[in-house]
């Protein structure tokens, strides 16, 4: 597996990460729980370092089943998780709404460091900017939990290139997490050519458009009521139909690489920065191994131009998450 260094933060990490949420979150049934502890060990095995959590998954199961899953590899991997969100007292899934008050910051990396069974988070993101705290007084906590070793480096998810530059101007940031892939490109805008300037690692999450880029949906997929994307508008039956003009062309692609598409849509991301990493998730084997094999595939200049032009002849249809999610995003 190739290393990548997130920014000039000196943190290093495995070309391809691992996204963990729907070990124990979003879907249902739930995968068994000692199968996905095998699974992330597998993951070790075959060279990734870097995974990825968050209290609010479960709330807190995910981490639980992270923490014990990498217990034995202290010192060898990288765990990113998040804070932010205010959870209900009984434990049920979902939020009451967003809290990065810095006593709330403080109180959860305690809870996250217990169940990750770690000495010291390694990448601490905001999941959320919270627009009822002063993003100062978030980086200023988080700056304390650096100074005091409960945290590594300090992340940011889902935030605008404004929020990024006033955080670092505080507390530098290591890395940036953001949704980015084939079909949702709108980090290019400003947030990627600031994390540029800065200095920053760029994190995309659902670098397979949520399942859609793998080619393995279409208007006929059912999904679950518990399943995330029964609620996305992208994913509504009319909006995959229109989408499939896309994975048509990402096929296409692979084809003449002798890829899968999703291979070819990590291996697209992995070709746009250095010090871009990106964190599918998985929950099968043969998936895991198939992401991690986007690293082998490379593409010329000519290539990305042509996939660039492609692309801006395909509109997308159908908004990324309900509005009230998106509304908590670009802050």
């Amino acid at each position: 597996m190739v290393k990548r260094k997130l920014g000039k933060s000196g943190l290093e990490v495995s070309g391809i990460g691992l996204g963990c949420m729907r070990m124990s979150f979003g879907q249902n049934p739930l995968p068994d729980r000692e199968e996905m502890i095998a699974l992330i060990r597998k993951a070790v095995e075959l060279g990734v370092t870097f995974f990825d959590t968050a209290e609010v998954y479960g709330p807190y199961t995910n981490e639980e089943l992270v923490g014990e899953a990498l217990e034995p590899f202290k010192g060898e991997v990288v765990i990113a998780t998040k804070f932010g969100f205010d959870l209900y007292p009984d434990g049920r899934p979902g939020w009451r709404g967003l809290n990065s008050r810095p006593e709330h910051i403080k109180k959860a990396v305690e809870g996250s460091l217990r169940r990750l069974r770690v000495d010291a988070i390694d990448l601490y993101y905001q999941h959320r900017v919270d627009p009822n705290v002063p993003i100062e007084d978030v980086a200023g906590a988080v700056k304390d939990l650096i100074e005091e070793g409960k945290v590594r480096y300090f992340g940011l998810s889902e935030a605008s290139a404004e929020t990024i530059r006033r955080v670092h101007a505080v507390c530098p940031v290591a890395a940036v997490q953001s949704e980015y892939s084939l079909w949702w490109r709108k980090p290019e805008e400003e947030v990627l050519p600031t994390c540029e300037e800065l200095g920053i690692g760029f994190v995309p999450y659902s670098p397979l458009g949520k399942g859609f880029l793998t080619g393995t949906i279409d208007e006929k997929t059912q999904f679950d009521s518990t399943d995330i994307r029964s609620s996305i508008p992208r994913f509504q039956p009319e909006a995959i139909r229109a989408n499939l003009a896309l994975v048509d062309f990402i096929k296409e692609i692979a084809r003449r690489k002798q890829a899968t598409p999703a291979q070819v849509a990590l291996a697209w991301l992995l070709a746009q920065k250095p010090w871009i990493v990106p964190i599918p998730g998985t929950t099968k084997l043969e998936r895991l191994k198939e992401n991690i094999g986007a690293v082998s595939i490379t593409f010329t200049e000519e290539e990305l131009r042509e996939i660039n032009e492609a692309l801006s002849k395909i509109p997308i249809q159908g908004g990324r998450y309900p509005e009230e999610v998106e509304k908590m995003t670009y802050r």
